[in-house]
């Protein structure tokens, strides 16, 4: 299967209507802000009708930025509609599935909160030292906000 990808007017895309994902204030911004960060890396998935099948809050993002074209690749044209709405359900749970590895998602983005990165651009709050004071011969622990866990920095 060859996957043909194009740039299409927003405006000729429609929002799936049975998207069973929400994508709340604190999701679209933080694709937002990534849109803004590193611009469109992947497509939206359509279908023959240009339906959004996968990329809905990507498309909302980009609207909410106003842009006025956006990258699609369409489905196979004879996929079924059980077919379509597997696919949808698929592209949204898999990626909920996995877990983080938490020692190296905090070393990553203390790393990157130590050069200045706008870790809301990659839909992560700044992170905070612990508020109890240690004694100043020790590092400071720092705990990740969104998964909790707390390491000791080099």
């Amino acid at each position: 299967m060859t996957i043909i990808i194009k740039t299409v007017a927003i405006d000729s895309l429609t929002p799936d209507p049975d998207n069973a994902r929400t994508h709340p204030d604190n999701n679209l911004k933080a694709i937002a802000g990534s849109l803004e960060t590193f611009g469109q890396v992947k497509p939206l998935i359509i279908n023959g009708q240009s339906i959004v099948l996968a990329g809905n809050g990507t498309l909302q993002a980009a609207k909410s930025l106003g842009w006025s074209e956006i990258e699609v690749a369409q489905i196979p044209a004879h996929w079924s509609w059980e077919q379509q709405r597997a696919f949808a359900l698929a592209d949204n749970r898999t990626a909920e599935l996995a877990d983080w590895n938490s020692e190296k998602l905090a070393a990553q983005l203390l790393e990157l909160d130590a050069v200045g990165w706008e870790l809301d651009n990659v839909g992560f709050e700044k992170l905070q030292p612990p508020t109890e004071e240690l004694p100043t011969s020790k590092r400071r622990p720092v705990t990740c906000p969104d998964c909790g866990a707390e390491f000791v920095p080099e």
